[in-house]
């Protein structure tokens, strides 16, 4: 098999490619191409790639270019995680929602839909060029926001397209490590929308051990659901995605952002830069070690300011450099490696598994079109992605569903017509805005921003 990472000069990429390690000889992988539009970061990314498949002793060839076509030709398996703009395009997605109070995180809300005005027209130039030369192949999208992604290439007709996202698995592994059993052994169920669903069951041999769980004040506090605090988990009484902190704690998210130094954006843009100039000259083995470093620096600051207990909050901002243990075992293969990886497994070798994706709903989730793009629990195999009935859910969890689905379809329609009225429409519904006079402001201040990345907007 050839697998195709599309964003392989990604700081990232050295993870995925540990993570195909663990699944090379499962798959008959031949060879992993490393495509990027960023030639300069793709040299410097590639060779780390080479050295830690050289070090596992090259089951597989790695190639790297910066032509879209050579990488797709003939792929059984393409993921896509690019980032139109790079680092930059986040800061400004940040700092232009901010200046006018709201969040500006790059997956919900104003920063969201400012880069997926941004990524999805690239990216249904991506889908149209894997359909023309690798039409077998599954796409796995993590490209963010991954959800609203997803909606936008079904909409457009790209079917054997799944968004991914870790999240949507996080209660599955916080779960399994507590309980000292392995991922497989916990059978959860998960409904929502990317970035925005719960968990509302957590079998194990045939038993829900999830409400004795959330009573578990240690639980709590060994997962991000401290973020929430025990009384708000025990009153909604399912484990909760971490970005609906941004909905549960509106305010206190933006005070809390609005505090720190650095948004997150410009932190990551300036461990980036940081990583780059390192990397610069060194051996492939002082290098690699050098991309560990900054790896566990990077993780351990991830969603510090929601941290309540502010000594907690300002250890992971100022995190130390030391680094992590690499795991080889498909197990412990984390991130949206693991996702792609495990689900483009079970698609294309029939290896039954359950796993919380990004696909259109079926009948999945009462209330919501089959064709509505919903993250929910699926049974993947030979025969394809089938998503778990999940049936009515609560009302306060399905109201908040229906109102940033109403987004995400206007969002779409206004991202493919380049339409700036429909675009106002879809951030003044969004529950983050609320407001047509923001978001006039909001939608103005992207388009104005970002010009050199999208075509004239009517």
């Amino acid at each position: 098999m050839k697998l195709a990472l599309i964003g392989g000069g990604s700081v990232r990429a050295p993870e995925f490619v540990r993570g195909a390690l663990a699944f090379a000889a499962d798959l008959d992988l031949q060879e992993l191409w490393l495509m990027d539009v960023d030639a300069a970061r793709l040299e410097l990314i590639a060779p780390l790639c080479a050295e830690i498949v050289r070090q596992a002793g090259a089951p597989f060839a790695v190639h790297h270019t910066t032509t879209l076509d050579d990488a797709l030709r003939d792929a059984g398996i393409v993921v896509t995680t690019i980032r139109v703009g790079f680092e930059q395009g986040r800061v400004l997605d940040e700092r232009i929602a901010l200046r006018r109070g709201v969040l500006g995180q790059e997956t919900t809300g104003p920063g969201g839909f400012a880069m997926a005005m941004r990524n999805i027209p690239a990216l249904l130039h991506i889908a149209a060029r894997t359909e023309a030369l690798a039409p077998r192949a599954w796409t796995f999208n993590f490209t963010n926001p991954a959800g609203l992604v997803a909606q936008a290439l079904h909409h457009a007709g790209f079917r054997r397209v799944v968004g991914i996202c870790d999240s949507a698995n996080t209660a599955q592994h916080d779960i399994a490590r507590w309980l000292g059993r392995p991922a497989d052994a916990v059978k959860t169920e998960v409904f929502g929308l990317n970035h925005l669903s719960w968990t509302r069951r957590a079998l194990v041999a045939g038993r829900d051990v999830l409400p004795d769980l959330l009573r578990d004040e240690a639980f709590i506090n060994d997962t991000h659901l401290r973020f929430f605090g025990p009384e708000l988990v025990r009153r909604i009484g399912m484990f909760l995605n971490e970005y609906l902190f941004y909905f549960y704690f509106r305010d206190v998210a933006v005070e809390r952002i609005q505090g720190e130094e650095l948004t997150r954006g410009e932190e990551v843009q300036m461990l980036n830069r940081q990583l780059f100039e390192t990397l610069r000259g060194l051996p492939p083995g002082e290098a690699l070690a050098a991309y560990d470093a900054y790896n566990q620096r990077r993780s351990a600051s991830y969603m510090a300011y929601a941290e309540a207990d502010e000594a907690l909050r300002e250890a992971r901002t100022h995190p130390t450099e030391e680094t992590a243990a690499v795991h080889h075992a498909q197990e412990h293969v984390g991130g949206y490696a693991g996702v792609a990886l495990r689900a483009g497994l079970a698609l294309t070798q029939d290896r039954p598994l359950r796993i919380g994706l990004n696909v259109p709903n079926g009948g999945a989730i009462t209330g919501f079109r089959p064709d509505d793009v919903v993250e929910v629990t699926c049974e993947v195999d030979g025969s394809g992605i089938h998503p778990v009935y999940i049936g009515e859910v609560p009302e306060g969890p399905y109201l908040l569903m229906r109102s940033i689905k109403h987004y995400e379809r206007l969002a779409v329609q206004a991202i493919l017509g380049r339409d700036r009225a429909l675009a106002v429409e879809a951030l003044a519904v969004h529950p983050l805005v609320g407001s047509y006079a923001l978001a006039e402001k909001l939608v103005g201040g992207y388009l104005d921003a970002h010009r050199s990345y999208i075509e004239d907007w009517n």
